[in-house]
């Protein structure tokens, strides 16, 4: 086998977390093709003990500590040189070297990005490099910007038309690029014709086995409740406000309606703005919790009420697994591929929210027919098949269109 270097912004495991999911299912993939040198950022102290965990799939793993606080300190260089904040966030001089060395050594040919920033890092030398860029995040600091206020809106509009710069470059300089659904492919492809030969998409999967209904699973909620739960890391800004929006805006609605249901925030790293929620009557916040399969099993519904997002959204596809009923506005259910009204429930604004989420928890049922669109599209073997031929030697790899159809 051949060498592959894997760069990733965030450890790529426990292999069922958030936004490591899709770069842990790519890692192991690629690890059964090549001899994979992993390099990657540890922002979270308690991240360090999957490093074992990690090296049965990677002949080397190269771990390097982010301090956020002093790299968000450290990305307003990025004000001085006229470049997204991004990039010096990430910018490490020990990842930049160790991937330059096994570049000159020859252990590796070929590489992967996981995320734009991580672009950066990988040698140009190398014979083919392929980025999985998984979202045009420039597009979300643009939709960031109008929900804040000076001088966060200017810093959030500059990050949008900075990254969306960074983008447009390294998807002309590398050999392929992937994004996470077709819709996101067809957006960086207007927005750079010229490499649209060169950019992709390969869909994300669901760990159906795991994500299953079948199993019985303890009770989370008290004797009585109707549970509604939101699943997602609670330091992200468009969870923390798709949240806030539902518990102040839409949820006191529907407990009016129904004074049994409960509304569960389920997600690790909860910040004041989130916490707070809990002094609402019938809202709950856990933080994080080894096991999101209770709260999904036995809620009567998930809601993915997101006004700002990119991509496609795991926490929605993990529920629709577990054939529960999905409540998700038109933001959070774009990309996927599934059928409104037959799959999930399209709601958009308050009002639609609360009357769908009622009719849920007044009549609770599964959603078998969701579980069934997840195992037809959103297989990881084979989606992840489609990958492969992009590391083939340049006289032999196929256009990524050929492979990885936008």
């Amino acid at each position: 086998m051949d060498g592959l270097l894997f760069l990733a912004h965030r450890i790529p495991y426990p292999p069922n977390k958030g936004d490591k999911i899709r770069s842990f299912h790519l890692l192991r993939h690629l690890a059964t093709r090549h001899e994979v040198h992993l390099g990657a950022f540890v922002d979270d102290p308690a991240d360090w003990q999957h490093r074992d965990a990690l090296a049965a799939y990677c002949k080397s793993v190269r771990l390097v500590p982010l301090h956020p606080r002093r790299a968000r300190l450290a990305s307003l260089a990025g004000l001085l040189t006229g470049e997204a904040l991004t990039l010096p966030y990430y910018r490490n001089r020990e990842l930049m070297d160790w991937a330059a060395r096994l570049a000159d050594s020859g252990q590796v040919r070929c590489g992967l990005a996981f995320s734009s920033a991580m672009a950066q890092f990988m040698p140009a030398r190398l014979e083919r490099r392929v980025l999985d860029m998984v979202d045009v995040d420039s597009d979300k600091w643009a939709q960031y910007a109008p929900t804040q206020r000076w001088p966060l809106s200017w810093l959030y509009a500059r990050e949008g038309r900075r990254l969306a710069a960074w983008e447009a470059r390294v998807a002309r300089d590398f050999d392929a690029t992937l994004l996470v659904s077709p819709a996101e492919a067809a957006l960086l492809r207007a927005r750079v014709p010229a490499a649209a030969d060169r950019i992709g998409a390969f869909e994300n999967g669901v760990d159906a086995d795991y994500f299953s209904p079948a199993r019985e699973y303890p009770n989370p909620y008290p004797s009585g409740a109707r549970g509604v739960v939101f699943t997602g890391a609670m330091d992200y800004w468009p969870n923390v406000d798709a949240v806030t929006w539902f518990a102040e805006r839409i949820f006191p609605a529907i407990r009016d309606a129904v004074p049994a249901a409960q509304f569960t925030i389920v997600g690790s790293r909860p910040g004041e703005a989130v916490t707070a929620l809990a002094r609402q009557p019938g809202v709950v916040v856990t933080g994080s919790v080894p096991d999101v399969r209770p709260y999904l099993a036995r809620a009567a519904c998930a809601v993915a009420p997101l006004r700002i997002a990119r991509g496609v959204q795991n926490k929605v596809l993990e529920a629709m697994a577990m054939a529960r009923p999905v409540v998700a506005s038109p933001q959070a259910a774009e990309g996927i591929r599934a059928e409104a009204g037959r799959d999930y429930l399209l709601a958009q604004g308050e009002a639609e929210f609360a009357q769908a989420v009622v009719a849920r928890l007044r009549a609770p049922s599964p959603l078998p027919q969701a579980r069934d669109c997840i195992l037809a599209h959103y297989d990881w073997t084979r989606n992840l098949g489609a990958v492969d031929a992009l590391f083939e030697p340049p006289r032999t790899a196929p256009s990524v269109l050929e492979t990885c159809p936008a």
